[in-house]
């Protein structure tokens, strides 16, 4: 069976098995490619019409204890200058996005022990009150049961968590011992199971990854049926072990980013910062691949260039309303509108 046809198969069933997957990402050309761009843009449309959600995503720490061997901010790097911001500097970031046009607010950081259930539960009820109609992500990692149904309750909306990677061989080389696939994914099902919209994903390009290993993501993402992908390409960063290996192809990003909305139709795909940091045009060719979500910075100047996950991230040095109105332009210039709403998956609606 041809490319074509197999991308027209997942069009149609939303699934194809791992062989499959396989042959896809093993045999795809220029022209399979922007076959399946044109399909996965017709999809996103027929949910989404052209709209473009934002995210203000605000880097609240860089300090973690886990080691993961490609992060920037891993607990080894002792070239990482720390940072953590307080719940009043987050309070200005969220009132600065508000004024910006945000409806959802990101609150990414390491796995920091400072930051306690209490101190967060606070974080994110001062956020709520003060901007009720607008939605909270938190992306804070491996936490209890009980540590993510207290947020919940506090009232956090959603959670990202990727899972990096499917298979477990391959997520041991990429992660210390003292991480493990299995918590990775209880902790996701936990969040299901409490109620929030669920995000994970993976890097594309990540050293040791194999065809088949995207092709496990792929299907382990159709059984989870997230409300939000997450997915990169992989970058090095120099201060960890993987700082000589090849970033990821900016074409199997885009590969993936249009098999995943053929097959998990109304989900929320960003289109990323670390794309756009491969490619100048990386960002608007996500968007022209099925993603339907951008992620402007509302951090504070002064701490971007600390929350450095990758080497040469893009908007480090830019101010939260040029991040947010040049991302409006480029957008624009695709045909896209930005829209200033919450932006819910259409899933997550329809079962409200």
């Amino acid at each position: 069976m041809s490319v074509v046809a197999l991308i027209n198969k997942l069009e149609a069933t939303q699934i194809l098995s791992k062989d499959e997957f396989i042959y896809i990402i093993d045999n795809y050309t220029d022209e399979d490619l922007t076959y399946l761009q044109e399909k996965a843009v017709v999809v996103r449309k027929w949910y989404y019409d052209n709209h473009i959600y934002i995210r203000g995503l605000i880097e609240f720490t860089n300090y973690c204890v886990n080691d993961c061997y490609y992060c920037g901010i891993r607990r080894s790097n002792t070239n990482a200058s720390r940072y953590r911001l307080t719940k009043d500097e987050i309070l200005e970031c969220s009132d600065i996005g508000y004024e910006l046009g945000f409806r959802t607010y990101v609150l990414q950081g390491g796995e920091d022990p400072y930051y306690t259930d209490d101190l967060l539960e606070d974080i994110v009820k001062s956020v709520k009150e003060a901007h009720p109609d607008c939605a909270i992500t938190l992306s804070i990692g491996e936490r209890s049961f009980e540590s993510y149904k207290r947020l919940f309750d506090a009232g956090a909306d959603r959670y990202l968590l990727r899972h990096e990677t499917a298979n477990d061989a391959h997520y041991r080389k990429l992660h210390p011992d003292s991480m493990s696939l299995t918590n990775r994914k209880q902790c996701l099902q936990n969040l299901k199971d409490i109620g929030y919209q669920v995000g994970s994903g993976f890097m594309v390009g990540s050293p040791y990854q194999t065809s088949a290993d995207l092709a496990e993501d792929l299907i382990y993402l159709k059984s989870l049926q997230p409300d939000m992908v997450g997915i990169g390409p992989f970058i090095s960063h120099a201060d960890t072990p993987y700082k000589d290996e090849v970033s990821g192809m900016m074409n199997l990003t885009l590969l993936m980013i249009g098999l995943l909305r053929l097959m998990l139709r109304t989900a929320l795909l960003p289109s990323t910062t670390a794309l756009g940091t491969i490619d100048p045009q990386g960002r608007e060719q996500g968007i022209l691949s099925g993603a339907n979500v951008v992620m402007p910075n509302l951090s504070p100047q002064g701490v971007r260039d600390k929350y450095l996950l990758y080497d040469n991230k893009i908007c480090t040095g830019d101010e939260a309303a040029e991040c947010r109105f040049c991302m409006q332009g480029r957008m624009e210039s695709i045909g896209y509108q930005i829209v200033e709403t919450r932006g819910d998956a259409i899933s997550t609606i329809e079962s409200a």
